[in-house]
């Protein structure tokens, strides 16, 4: 009879026969016997879902399992599938990088600004509010953003378009208000 010491594992076996696949988990512990490794089988867990032997694996092995619905509170959820698929969309479409080609906080700025528009239009103020209610601001790691920030931003994209203008060359007098705005 062997002494009960030695560690208890998990063990899996697979067979085939006539192209079926049998697999057998069984609850096994490992004792030495005149100088050879031996197993003793302590019960037949097969039975059990995947995820129950992958616990009792896992706990086995020495991790510590905890209940995530006593060890975990969640203190705050922000929405991201409808910020992501208009951040997404307007990345695809290269207006990022129509607006300045470089990142800039002004830039980040601007396209946080035509994310929530379409996201939920409001007022500016409300954009510095609502960008802190969804994911958008950590998306364009932005941070805080003052209502006065968002009307430099805008500035800041006026001046562009107002030397993207200049810099174009114009055909005749009417091009200029049928052309449609071209940022460098």
């Amino acid at each position: 009879m062997p002494r009960r010491g030695g560690k208890v594992h998990i063990a899996t076996t697979r067979r085939h026969y006539k192209g079926t696949e049998y697999t057998t988990t069984l609850l096994r512990r490992s004792y030495r016997e005149d100088g050879k490794v031996k197993n003793e089988t302590l019960g037949n867990v097969s039975h059990l879902p995947a995820e129950v032997i992958d616990g009792l694996r896992a706990m086995l092995a020495g991790r510590r399992l905890v209940d995530l619905d006593l060890d975990f509170e969640i203190l705050r959820s922000l929405p991201h599938g409808h910020v992501a698929a208009v951040l997404g969309v307007l990345r695809d479409l290269g207006l990022d990088r129509l607006i300045s080609r470089e990142r800039c906080r002004e830039r980040d700025l601007v396209i946080a600004m035509i994310c929530q528009r379409l996201l939920a239009p409001c007022s500016k103020l409300s954009t510095t509010r609502l960008m802190h209610q969804t994911t958008l601001a950590q998306e364009l790691e932005l941070g805080d953003v003052g209502e006065a920030e968002l009307l430099a931003a805008m500035d800041w994209l006026y001046a562009r378009q107002e030397d993207s203008f200049a810099t174009t060359p114009q055909t005749d007098a009417g091009a200029r208000g049928a052309m449609l705005i071209r940022f460098g």
